[in-house]
């Protein structure tokens, strides 16, 4: 296989459906050497399996492909450091982390329990953590030592993280902190030769099938299908080529045939009276600048 990604390894997480197996297939398609990482869950995060990541290694390896198949649950450090390792070891290196793993428990915020805020929030941002802090650490390691990476971390956001998602606290909220960790890993990271940004897909999915149920039956005959999951895997094999290197820090909606960077918080109109404000001026100060300001997007849901 050769291609944009020749040679390159990759691990991507949550890759036995989905996004994530179609960003599996991409990868190697494109010559990349492929770490299927699935811990064979439902869309809810519930029970294991090695089926669903074997399948996809067999079906790279059908067409020629290079990939191997790991169960290690993307929260836990230990396992995560150990799948890094023998990434390097099998495949000779790494040069790519994609992180795709994740599941919902959807749940208005005022019935919202605890557990479920802790279970979306550990698989999506603790997630998120894992596999890159061990990539990184071994990406800083060559780089001190005069071999220079030109690695990528691709992360996984939503467009409920950029604007929020009625019924969708938790996960809004972990896809938001991931949109603000692609920002912070993309500035420290880049002495290191690694850029960091992140995508945020709408497609059609186990995860989405009841949130856009009305959006997700695929099209008959030759029809393009605007809600395939393989619509957004070729933004994410160029991301992770050599050929992205410049690209670092941004958020990518993606869906469809349409690609947009989306524009995140920045710093808006400023009202300086010199002095420390009195409470009672504060209302007509706040008002005044709002009123300056872009109406900001209503949240997913709203109407």
């Amino acid at each position: 296989m050769s291609g944009l990604c020749d040679g390159r390894v990759v691990i991507i997480t949550g890759a036995g459906n989905g996004i994530g197996k179609e960003h599996a297939l991409a990868f190697a398609r494109a010559g990349a050497k492929v770490v299927v990482n699935d811990l064979g869950t439902s869309g809810a995060g519930e029970g294991a399996s090695g089926g669903p990541a074997d399948a996809v290694v067999a079906e790279i390896e059908s067409f020629g492909g290079q990939a191997f198949a790991n169960g290690a649950d993307v929260t836990d450090f230990e396992a995560t450091g150990a799948l890094v390792a023998e990434t390097i070891e099998r495949f000779g290196g790494l040069d790519v982390v994609v992180n795709n793993a994740g599941f919902l428990r959807d749940r208005m915020f005022v019935s919202l329990s605890e557990q479920e805020w802790d279970s979306v929030i550990k698989v999506h941002l603790k997630g998120h953590f894992c596999i890159s802090r061990h990539a990184a650490a071994y990406w800083r390691e060559q780089s001190k030592s005069g071999n220079q990476p030109n690695a990528r971390i691709i992360n996984t956001s939503s467009g409920a993280g950029i604007l929020g998602s009625v019924g969708q606290s938790a996960y809004s909220a972990a896809k938001g902190g991931i949109a603000s960790l692609t920002l912070v890993q993309a500035a420290e990271l880049a002495r290191y030769g690694v850029t960091a940004n992140a995508i945020a897909p709408a497609a059609r999915t186990r995860m989405t099938e009841e949130v856009f149920k009305d959006m997700m039956a695929a099209p008959d005959d030759d029809a393009f299908d605007e809600m395939s999951p393989a619509n957004i895997s070729p933004l994410v094999v160029w991301l992770g080529s050599t050929d992205s290197a410049d690209i670092s820090g941004r958020v990518f909606e993606n869906a469809g045939g349409w690609i947009s960077v989306a524009d995140g918080f920045h710093h808006g109109e400023k009202n300086d009276i010199g002095r420390r404000w009195q409470p009672e001026e504060i209302g007509s100060a706040i008002r005044e600048l709002i009123a300056k300001g872009p109406k900001p997007t209503p949240a997913y849901g709203t109407g």
